[in-house]
């Protein structure tokens, strides 16, 4: 009844909380990490990185909790990110650098106000082109009207507008006209900002109630702005803004422009926050689109694009389907073995556990998603191989004439601490996991809260209701359909046992006898692979590459170059892009084509039809894609991409160099790049510098502070000339829309317009720029990016495959950077990107690992009562590694980082069967056996439950070995690590472990003649 009660309890909460847990793709964390940036509009890197990142940097380093301290400057602005160390407080971390922020008094006047926030991973879900041949204004206000009406719905509450430029209202007064009237643009800003006033005044407080006062003479649209006076005459006459000004109601002046499917676009992307699904949300937008398609103007159309949530789907039944293929396996195989009935009450622990662990994870804050989907699939097979040890005792015991309830009490009883202890390898196994650093080890750290929760509840079911159910199974035999089922397990069974008596225990019994040579067959085997791994055959990779649903090319033309050259190259890309689609399958492989130009960048998107429809694989039409573009002169740098979005993403490789001279970085990084070239299988190679943009440099002359000039003054009437005089910012419905006042664009498109450029004086004089100042020229840097006060560059190549990526970097590092060190002195470098992670999260796991052989072989020592035995039985850990590379090498996979996670995890459960087996010998020696006697009776009664459990576990995850979906290869490698581990782990466990066993018999012999002797 209890035990019912229990069960009953384990699967309707566990049902009732898988409605009520959250659902998303990916597990959502923290990125420990926050973020400054200070806008300076108009400013050169240069100026940014001196009068803004230096001063923040000070203030910043050294704060506690603060790690790393990363700082870019571009064209008009700087960041600066702070790093935390793990384990501190953020918000404290973000507080202290707003007080060191509110302590600078060194920033330039014309900064606008820092923003500073703790940087937060949005949780993307869809996106939707709005497109059609309109007008960049309808084109906007129709994005406004649909993201309002995206946010009218209940399941969606964050939507952004992007690729479209920012409102701006621009008043445009020729020179001759600011000089007839004796006005400065500095003038006329500063009279439309004392006429453009929304100003409480305050409340009259009357007897029949309080009347607010205000001034309300706010402005919202260029038009509003025309009657505003600037002059007013002594008569009363005025000259307003309207006389001597052209008011556009506009976009800001940047060339952005992006197209769907050669069309003008605006895209908006979809996001999630809280409890939402991707399937809610999707569902919501979907609904919206055909909504909105139904009442669009003639010309426009929305299409809903890179739907995330049908990844969840994807994904979602993808692992749903292997695990309901790998849980029938394990019924079948353990209806094989065992009897039916005992199949079943032994693969009912499978539901139990997988339900009753969902107490403890929603109390972990764990969500459902593909990694913690993917960790029940690991435990499929392992959670039920402490039900199969015990349950095939109790059978074990019911076959030498107990009854089924004694059997039950009988076979648990002496089962329970081998057992007990066994789960708990298994869990400590996983607890490496736990303290992988950074963004990877925030997402993978579900897998061991997954697989230790499973335990938990499997090792309760095994002891207190799997027996329990087993005790009271009908002893009359079964008829018909399951008579005859139970009859052919009867005579499989049979079999079985003759096999092991006749073949298995025969092999056993020789292998035990020439124990020294199986030994030392099994140290060359581990040898052999060893030097295998270290030939770099093997390679070594930090994710498996895993296609999107789209193809990408970025390109980069030389900064400042002219907005038409970026059109040529849309247009090249797309042409090829087309030309790609036209030949394989069209319609069928395609769905659209957006481009988006920003500056100097041009970025294409060709979103794919779903992977189960389109005829080429995303990597092939990236291909196809770079073969049709060929060379496209004149570019700084161009790369396509496959992965774009996914975990293994990013170049293969990346070196980081430092130095303080921009100029001897720059030279440095250009031959790196140049050595890179040489490998074969290297491409994409960015050498991180660009050319910036051309620069003219101004220092004032004697003669014009003679006429009360000051560089300041020169500067600033230069700089409302050409970038504007900010006369306001305001909200406007949802958007910020800022006022400048400037010359005409007529006025300020060649250097003619410098040059001629008259300055107003003090006293009122004029005098042309040319003669106030001396020119020089010069170029300006693109960016400029520092890492903990140092300024470094980025070298990044891709190369194919990836898994070599680490023997280049080997090659790179012992050949080419020191002959740049001593052509460069006090170049300094260091490998970031990829390879930092991949070397940190590595550095990490093998601690842990140590740590966890520790502690297994503490655990392993209590139950043997012996120092020595535990270690026969951890033997099987380096075996199963080699299982784990032999799996890798059937299935054509490199080894990962995540491979390396099966490996932590398989030294827990490798270790299972051989601690069952010395535990029956060492039982067998206490009733009386000798040793040699001892192990052959425990390899010869443990066997079918040792080929049981390896089955099992291997059935289990046989499912997702062998998936051919590409959306699985980034968890594959894992599954393919213990599976196979576990396999080969078995075979030296039922022959290695007896002949060390013995091997320990026949030195203690030794040791005992020898000081019998003395």
């Amino acid at each position: 009844m209890a035990a019912n009660l229990l069960m009953l309890v384990l699967l309707i909460g566990g049902i009732v909380l898988a409605y009520n847990i959250k659902k998303e793709v990916f597990p959502y964390f923290d990125m420990d990490m926050v973020r400054i940036t200070v806008p300076y509009p108009g400013a050169s890197p240069q100026e940014v990185e001196q009068g803004i990142l230096l001063a923040i940097e000070e203030a910043v380093v050294g704060l506690e909790g603060a790690d790393e301290v990363r700082s870019t400057a571009r064209e008009g602005f700087g960041t600066v990110t702070v790093d935390m160390i793990e384990g501190e407080n953020l918000q404290k971390l973000a507080q202290d650098i707003r007080n060191e922020m509110d302590r600078i008094v060194s920033f330039p006047e014309d900064i606008e106000e820092p923003t500073i926030a703790i940087i937060s991973r949005k949780r993307y879900v869809v996106s939707l082109a709005l497109y059609g041949d309109q007008s960049e204004w309808v084109l906007r206000e129709y994005a406004e009207y649909i993201r309002d009406r995206l946010l009218q719905e209940q399941d969606i509450t964050q939507v952004e507008v992007i690729s479209a430029r920012n409102h701006e209202i621009d008043v445009e007064i020729p020179a001759n006209t600011l000089r007839s009237y004796s006005l400065t643009l500095d003038d006329v800003a500063q009279r439309i900002r004392r006429a453009s006033v929304e100003l409480p005044g305050g409340a009259i407080r009357t007897q029949s109630g309080d009347i607010l006062v205000r001034m309300k003479e706010r402005r919202d649209f260029g038009p509003e702005f025309a009657q505003i006076p600037i002059i007013t005459a002594s008569d009363g006459s005025q000259i307003l803004l309207d006389d001597i000004a052209i008011i556009k109601d506009g976009f800001e002046e940047t060339t952005v422009s992006s197209s769907y499917n050669g069309k003008p676009a605006v895209m908006l992307d979809v996001y999630r926050v809280g409890d939402q699904t991707p399937i809610s949300v999707s569902d919501a937008a979907r609904q919206v689109v055909k909504e909105v398609n139904v009442s669009l103007p003639q010309g426009l159309r929305v299409d809903l694009r890179n739907d995330r949530s049908n990844v969840y789907r994807q994904r979602l039944g993808l692992l749903m389907k292997n695990g309901l293929i790998g849980l029938a396996l394990v019924f079948i195989l353990l209806a094989l073995f065992l009897e039916p009935r005992l199949a079943f009450w032994v693969s009912l622990g499978i539901p139990v556990s997988f339900l009753g662990s969902l107490f403890l994870l929603n109390i972990s804050y764990v969500s459902i998603n593909m990694i913690s989907m993917f960790a029940f699939i690991v435990t499929l097979g392992i959670v039920v191989d402490d039900a199969i040890i015990v349950g095939e005792n109790i059978y074990y015991h019911q076959q030498r004439g107990k009854t089924w309830p004694k059997a039950a009490v009988t076979g648990a009883r002496e089962i329970a601490m081998p057992i007990t202890f066994a789960i708990l390898t298994n869990m400590v196994a996983f607890v490496p996991m736990f303290f992988v650093p950074g963004f990877m080890g925030k997402i993978f750290k579900q897998i061991p809260m997954v697989v230790i929760s499973v335990f938990a509840i499997s090792l309760i079911e095994s002891f207190f209701i799997l027996p329990a159910h087993i005790g009271r199974k009908r002893t009359d035999a079964p008829s018909g359909l399951f008579g005859w089922i139970f009859h052919a397990q009867q005579s499989f069974g049979r079999a079985f046992l003759k096999f092991v008596n006749q073949r298995y225990g025969p092999f056993l019994k020789a292998t035990i006898q020439w124990r020294y040579l199986t030994m030392a067959t099994g140290i060359a085997i581990i040898l052999v692979t060893i030097g295998y791994i270290k030939s770099g055959r093997m390679g070594f990779e930090l994710f498996p590459k895993i296609e999107s649903d789209y193809a990408k090319v970025t390109a980069v033309l030389p900064f400042g170059a002219a907005f038409e050259k970026a059109r040529q190259v849309e247009k090249k890309l797309i042409q090829a892009a087309q030309e790609v689609t036209s030949k394989n399958g069209d319609k069928e492989l395609v769905e659209g084509i957006f481009s988006s130009i920003h500056d100097n960048t041009i970025e294409i998107r060709a979103y794919l039809t779903p992977p189960d429809v389109r005829p080429l694989s995303t990597a092939d039409v990236t291909r196809r894609w770079r073969e049709q573009v060929g060379v496209i002169p004149g570019l700084e740098y161009i790369k396509f991409e496959s992965d774009a979005g996914g975990p293994g993403r990013g170049a293969a490789m990346s070196v980081e160099l430092s130095h303080q001279k921009m100029d001897l970085l720059e030279r440095a990084s250009a031959d790196m790049a140049k050595a890179l070239s040489f490998y074969p299988n290297t491409k994409d190679i960015d050498d991180g510098f660009s050319p910036g943009k051309q620069q003219i440099d101004f220092k004032i002359k004697p003669e014009a502070r003679s006429l009360g000039l000051e560089a300041r003054e020169v500067a600033r009437q230069v700089r409302h000339a050409f970038y504007g005089a900010e006369v306001l910012r305001q909200q406007r419905g949802r958007n910020e829309v800022k006022v400048l006042v400037r010359l005409p664009r007529q006025e300020r498109i060649s250097e003619y317009n410098l040059e001629e450029m008259v300055l107003q004086t003090p006293k009122g004089t004029e005098i042309l720029l040319r003669d106030a100042v001396y020119i020089s020229r010069g170029r300006s840097y693109t960016d400029i990016n520092r890492r903990n006060g140092q300024r470094i560059v980025t070298i990044t190549a891709d190369v194919s495959p990836r898994s070599q990526a680490g023997q280049i970097l080997s090659s790179v590092e012992a050949e080419i950077l020191p002959e740049l060190q001593q052509k460069y002195p006090g170049l300094a470098y260091s490998f970031e990107g990829r390879q930092a992670d991949q070397k940190e999260s590595m550095q990490s796991l093998f601690r842990g690992l140590l740590m966890a052989m520790i502690v297994i072989y503490a655990m392993l020592a209590v139950p043997l009562n012996s120092y020595i035995q535990p270690l026969i039985i951890m033997i099987a850990i380096p075996f199963g590694i080699v299982g784990a590379l032999i799996g890798h090498l059937i299935m054509g996979y490199s080894l990962s980082i995540l491979s390396m996670f099966g490996v932590v995890a398989l030294s827990g459960v490798v270790v299972n069967d051989a601690l069952v087996l010395i535990d029956f010998a060492n039982r067998r020696r206490q009733a009386g056996m000798a040793p040699l006697e001892a192990i052959q009776a425990s390899g010869l009664h443990r066997f079918r439950p040792i080929i049981l459990t390896t089955l099992t576990t291997f059935g289990g995850l046989a499912p997702m070995i062998f998936e051919t979906s590409r959306q699985a290869r980034f968890l594959i490698p894992m599954a393919l690590s213990l599976g196979f581990g576990v396999v080969f782990a078995t075979l030296i466990t039922l022959i290695l472990v007896p002949s060390f066993y013995m091997a320990i018999e026949d030195v203690k012999r030794l040791l005992i003649k020898n000081g019998t002797e003395k």
